[in-house]
This record gives C-alpha cells, sequence and structure tokens, in this order.
C-alpha cells in the first residue's frame, strides 16, 4: 500500500533477487518516461523503493502521482 509522507507517494517493494529489482525497475522506467513523470527512487540487492510527487505543482502529490502509482502496482503484480 502506498503511504503518504512528507507530501511524497511512497512505496517499498521486495524482490526474490538483484536482477528481478531491475526488471522491475526498468518496467516502470518505461511507463514513467511514456508519463513524463520520473520517480525518485532507490535500490538496494533485491528492495526498491519509490516515492512519487510533482515538481510542476510545488512537491505535491497530484493525480500524475496516483496514476504512477497504479501502474507502478500492475507492474509488480505481473
Amino acid at each position: 500500500m502506498w503511504q503518504e509522507q512528507d507530501n511524497k507517494l511512497y512505496k517499498k517493494f521486495k524482490f526474490k533477487n538483484f536482477s528481478q529489482a531491475f526488471a522491475f525497475m526498468t518496467r516502470v522506467a518505461i511507463e514513467a518516461e511514456k508519463a513524463n513523470h520520473h520517480p525518485y527512487w532507490s535500490n538496494t540487492w533485491n528492495t526498491v523503493e519509490i516515492w512519487l510527487n510533482t515538481h510542476e505543482a510545488n512537491n505535491t502529490i497530484t493525480e500524475k502521482d496516483i496514476s504512477l502509482a497504479k501502474k507502478i502496482d500492475a507492474i509488480s503484480e505481473e
């Protein structure tokens, strides 16, 4: 479940290994590029953490973030 933290949506994803985490990030990157909406994220071995907010809206959560979060969730369930 996405959490609101400091005007950002946040979620941690865990995978079996680094390769699966990196593959997930690659798929997210493609969707983010299509939406022209890029996350702040980190990856350590099998864990990917993602923060979303909209810079053009004074770093607040907007529909762009909610939409991308839904796409990210769909990718994580594949």
